[in-house]
Order: structure tokens, then C-alpha cells, then sequence
């Protein structure tokens, strides 16, 4: 018995649509999206031994600033974003794009925001749930492919040399752009809790400024010109109550409320710098010393051997000041009190590699580095 030619038609459209579906969806965000979810973490308690080791190593880039939050550490790749259990170093969860080019991540407020590039620009945003890996909300954006990311509470940051962005990290909704002047180029940018700081250059020049602008609203609140010598190294260290700023061979703190210079430290030649805030304290390392400062007053406080610089994990006390910081130095990482310097405790370790950022989540140190985060216990 012959079908009809309706029939074999009707066949063959449906196995077309197929055929066009299933080419699609191989194509498709969706089927390059891959992503898994995990219950909340146990915070882990208690405090790393007097002498610890390396527990595990896990290889990434971009990483994040901060990279312990809710009771993981956040580790990025080419193509997205894991998070780990502290205690093993074992995957928790991930979310990767097989598709995009990841153009940064950046954590803050219990969220993990990544920016993918699904083309030459970067023009989609992720934020997950730290923890648990849930997606909280995803946008589009049109940020060029050389976009840098950057958080502080309630804000992130995207920039490069053209201009900026500034995001609410819970809401996705954009909060205000900035472009430099006419003749001008962005040479970084950082958000802080004063405010977001830029560094710029101007043609027909010999000096950058810096100005810091309102987190909120991109209002200006005060801009300072710093002349630099002809090929002087020029670097924007934090914007944390105080601004920092690297120029030639001096590292200057420059007060929140008005740019004023609060305090100048010497960089000698070949030495590399660091700055971190905790508290009320401005953490400066040049070389192997950290000198801490007030960042308030600019007044110095206490100077220590140093390797690295601590990254505050959220612990405060009922003053809302951090209880300890974490200090990696030649002999493993000291907790100090911020205030005093006095060494409370000390986790020993042999042969800390230089320049990473510490923290302790429960009996672990981690140390973040450029492209690595390791776990010592």
C-alpha cells in the first residue's frame, strides 16, 4: 500500500525541522552552556596549625581578587568559572561557556560576576551564587574585548583605556558610565570603598591624573595631577578609604575626602609593590617589607617582613574590624593584629612563592596567585 504524497511530504518537513532544530541547538548558547550546583558550604571553623603544608594546588586564570567567599574558593579558566571545597581543594561546583571567551571574574557580596566574549567584544554577564552555583541573574552588555573587572561592596567595575561601567553585583542593572576627556586614555581603574579611582593620561602632557569618582552615582568628588618623569613606572594600587597610587619610584597615599597626600614611601630600584586595605589600615609591601599605615591619617603604624599581602575573608569582631590579617612572609604566613602588627599566631611552611594575597577559611591558608591558588593545612 502507497502513502500518500501528502504524507511523505508532511515526513519529509518533519524530519527537515528536526534536522534545522537539532544544527541550532548544537549551535546554541544553551548547548555550550555547561553547569552543576551544589548545597551550601559548611563553613569550616577553627584555625590553620603552627606548621602546615600544602594540602592541594588548583591552576587558574582569570582568578579574582578575593577568592574565598561562602565557604569556597573561586577559581576562573578561559572559559568560566569553578568553585572548590577548602578543605580538599575538590570541585563544588562550575559553570563553563565552550562557546565564549571569559573576559574576567569578580566576587563580591555572595556572588560570583563573570563577562563572557561571544565574539570581539565582551557582551554578557553572569553573576552565581558563590556558594551554591545558582544562577542569580544574567544581562547583556557591549564592553569592549580588553575589559578589565573589578568589585568592591555593591559595585562592579569594568574598564579599559576608552572608558567605564559601573554594575550593581546583586541587581545586574547599570548604574552610570565614564568616558575620559577628549585627548585622554584610562590607565586603570579601581572600586573601593571611597569611591571608584581612575588614572589617566592626557596628550601633550608630562603628568597623570588621578580622580576619584562617586561609587554610586560617577559624580566627581576630587582629581589631583602627579607629575612623572619620562618612562617612570605609573600604577593605581587600591582605592580603599584612602587612594594609592604608584608614580616613578614612590608609592603615595592620597586622602579619600580631598587627594590630599597623606604619607610618600621610596621604592627602591628592581623592588615590586603591593597594597591591601584591611580595616582602617593601608597595607603597603615594596620589596619584602610591608609598612602599615593608617589610611585615615596617613600615620605609620608597624612594619614587618613580608612576601605577600593579606585578603580580608569577612571575619569581624563587634567593632566591625577585622579580627586578624594573614601574612605570608619567608618563614610561612603570621596572623597580626592590623592595629598593632603584633603577631598573634604563626603557620609555618617553607618556600611561599612571592607576591600572592592570603587569607584563612577555617584551618586552611590560601594563597592566590596570578595563576594559581593553593591550599595549605
Amino acid at each position: 500500500m502507497r502513502l500518500p504524497l501528502r504524507v511523505w511530504g508532511w515526513t519529509a518537513a518533519t524530519v527537515a525541522l528536526l534536522l534545522v532544530a537539532t544544527l541550532l541547538w548544537r549551535g546554541s548558547d544553551a548547548a555550550a552552556t555547561e553547569s552543576t550546583t551544589a548545597a551550601p558550604a559548611d563553613v569550616p571553623t577553627g584555625q590553620p596549625a603552627g606548621a602546615v603544608s600544602q594540602a592541594w594546588s588548583a591552576d587558574g586564570a582569570p582568578n579574582p581578587d578575593t577568592v574565598v567567599q561562602d565557604g569556597r574558593v573561586l577559581v576562573g579558566s578561559a572559559h568560566g568559572v569553578r568553585a572548590l571545597d577548602p578543605l580538599t581543594g575538590e570541585e563544588a561546583w562550575h559553570y563553563t561557556r565552550a562557546n565564549a571567551r571569559m573576559c574576567g571574574l569578580t566576587v563580591t557580596d555572595g556572588v560570583a560576576v563573570a563577562v563572557f566574549a561571544t565574539e570581539d567584544r565582551c557582551d554578557e554577564a553572569v553573576a552565581l551564587d558563590a556558594g551554591t552555583g545558582v544562577r542569580t541573574w544574567t544581562r547583556s552588555l557591549n564592553l569592549a574585548g580588553d575589559a578589565v573587572l573589578d568589585s568592591t561592596a555593591a559595585i562592579v567595575l569594568a574598564s579599559n583605556p576608552t572608558g567605564l561601567v559601573t554594575f550593581d553585583p546583586t541587581g545586574s542593572n547599570i548604574r552610570w558610565r565614564h568616558a575620559p576627556p577628549e585627548g585622554c586614555r584610562l590607565l586603570a581603574a579601581e572600586a573601593g570603598s571611597s569611591g571608584v579611582a581612575v588614572l589617566q593620561r592626557c596628550a601633550g602632557t608630562t603628568e597623570v591624573q588621578v580622580r576619584l569618582l562617586d561609587g554610586f552615582s560617577g559624580s566627581a568628588h576630587w582629581s589631583r595631577a602627579l607629575p612623572v618623569a619620562e618612562g617612570a613606572a605609573v600604577e593605581l594600587l587600591g582605592a580603599d578609604t584612602a587612594v594609592t597610587v604608584r608614580v616613578g619610584d614612590v608609592v603615595q597615599t592620597l586622602a579619600g575626602p580631598d587627594g590630599s597626600v597623606l604619607a610618600r614611601l621610596p621604592i627602591a630600584a628592581g623592588d615590586d609593590v603591593q597594597q591591601a586595605t584591611v580595616g582602617s589600615v593601608s597595607l603597603v609591601r615594596v620589596g619584602g617589607r610591608v609598612s602599615a599605615l593608617d589610611a585615615v591619617s596617613g600615620a605609620a603604624l608597624w612594619e614587618a617582613s613580608a612576601t605577600g599581602l593579606p585578603v580580608t575573608s569577612g571575619a569581624v569582631d563587634d567593632t566591625h574590624t577585622p579580627t586578624g590579617l594573614v601574612l605570608p612572609d619567608e618563614d610561612g604566613f603570621s596572623s597580626r593584629d592590623p592595629t598593632t602588627g603584633v603577631e598573634l599566631d604563626r603557620f609555618a611552611v617553607a618556600g611561599l612563592p612571592d607576591g600572592g594575597t592570603a587569607s584563612a577559611i577555617g584551618p586552611i591558608a590560601v594563597l592566590r596567585l596570578d595563576g594559581r591558588v593553593l591550599g595549605y593545612r
